[in-house]
């Protein structure tokens, strides 16, 4: 899967790597052979991606949606477990390490203080988290196009990392419900372009370029990876590039099994350079859109300013 870099973003890329003619496609036209890129619209050396997207427009439409003084987290609670026991040793079920990991610190017969050290698998389903671009390479590229060898080191990212998201995000958010009323999507669900533009009716409202979606599926994928879980094919991944939409937050991403390519992980981050949040959790805040008859709300990110990752643990706050 061979990706060149692309003067303009309608460019669409064949799996095959070789620039096809410019298409702006919708989800019935949109096909496994065509793939959208936003190599090359912010430069070759770009490291936002779609968070360019995020304008002075796109925060005075977030800062206008706080009217109800209620805020929900879209993070999972995660339960750390002990270093010793979590790693998964040989003849465990596991197979992978914990979400997070503990080591309690004890300083003495009466410390002055307790401390604690954390290993945080950071792309573990059992954490939400944010995807930097540099998570996924395309053949051997990250987005928008830097060699993995020029950008991931043994001591840390130097392209594509999460840094910026350090700075914290701020945008309008919308919640698009695929189940609505507690619901849950079928295992084999496949969603497309048409079932997001289903969800945006049912919210009734609109969706600017720089705002960002949680799709809401009604599942928990941490789960073995052998057991499938509903995912969005290509044709939503158009629809959120059509929409301009700067961040995807959801319970559910990638199908499983996997199609390839992934369109949100091979599509969306590494080619649009859309950043994902993995793992949230929507049900409260369906249920608090459904109490308060309304879809949007004041998304905020505001991950640990540790530099040099491909990914950051995230605490989504939607804010009403």
């Amino acid at each position: 899967m061979s990706v060149a870099s692309s003067a303009h973003h309608h460019t669409v890329l064949a799996t095959d790597g070789t620039p096809g003619d410019r298409h702006v496609g919708t989800e019935q036209d949109m096909t496994e052979t065509e793939l959208p890129t936003n190599w090359g619209r912010w430069g070759d050396d770009d490291q936002l991606g779609t968070l360019h997207l995020i304008d002075a427009a796109a925060r005075k439409r977030a800062a206008a949606e706080v009217r109800d003084a209620h805020h929900v987290s879209l993070a999972r609670r995660v339960h750390p477990v002990p270093l010793t026991t979590g790693l998964g040793p040989v003849g465990s079920p596991a197979v992978m390490p914990a979400g997070v990991l503990q080591i309690v610190n004890f300083n003495g017969v009466k410390p002055l203080a307790m401390t604690d050290t954390l290993v945080v698998n950071t792309h573990n389903a059992a954490v939400t988290h944010v995807d930097a671009v540099a998570h996924m390479p395309v053949d051997g590229h990250i987005y928008p196009g830097v060699p993995v060898h020029a950008a991931v080191t043994p001591t840390g990212v130097t392209h594509g990392s999460a840094d910026p998201f350090g700075a914290g995000v701020v945008t309008r958010g919308v919640l698009l419900d695929l189940a609505p009323g507690g619901g849950r999507l079928p295992a084999d669900r496949r969603v497309a372009g048409a079932d997001l533009d289903a969800a945006l009716e049912r919210a009734d409202t609109v969706l600017s370029s720089g705002d960002a979606v949680a799709v809401r599926g009604g599942w928990d994928t941490n789960r073995p990876l052998s057991q499938p879980v509903p995912g969005l094919d290509l044709s939503a991944v158009q629809w959120l590039n059509e929409h301009g939409v700067s961040v995807y937050l959801g319970d559910i991403g990638d199908a499983r099994p996997a199609q390839f390519p992934m369109p949100m992980h091979q599509v969306a981050l590494a080619r649009l350079g859309l950043p994902l949040v993995d793992a949230a959790e929507l049900d409260e805040l369906a249920e608090v859109c459904g109490r308060l008859g309304r879809s949007s709300f004041m998304l905020v990110l505001a991950p640990p300013r540790i530099t040099g990752t491909t990914g950051l643990i995230v605490n989504p706050i939607a804010i009403f």
